[in-house]
């Protein structure tokens, strides 16, 4: 099944599908109801610390990317989280929501990317 990206402030949602947001950070402006969330995972987003590192920089991003994915490597958490998410794109067509604005250089492309691989 596809697994979808898309932007949680996005005027005209996907609905076909589960979804599920995946920031560690709830969205601004957004409420519960707005969201129609199936699941919030905040724990297989960034660590604080490499998401204040990379600031969204796109300069940082091919770092970034190897950084999130040694972090999903090492911890067993994040690892049972992708476990579940790869269960429900086998499933299910899979809507990874996320807040930042740059669609292009964020963890949600790196999470997809890794999924895909697994599937």
């Amino acid at each position: 099944m596809p697994i979808i990206l898309q932007r949680i402030y996005h005027e005209n949602p996907q609905s076909e599908g589960r979804r599920i947001l995946i920031d560690r950070v709830w969205p601004r402006g957004i409420s519960k109801e707005k969201a129609k969330l199936d699941d919030w995972m905040k724990e297989i987003a960034p660590s604080p610390d490499l998401r204040k590192w990379f600031d969204h920089d796109p300069k940082k991003f091919a770092a970034f990317q190897q950084a999130y994915k040694d972090e999903i490597k090492q911890d067993p958490l994040k690892q049972a989280k992708l476990k579940e998410l790869r269960g429900m794109a086998r499933e299910e067509n899979l809507i990874l929501l996320y807040g930042a604005k740059d669609e292009v250089h964020n963890h949600a492309v790196v999470l997809k990317e890794i999924l895909e691989s697994l599937l």
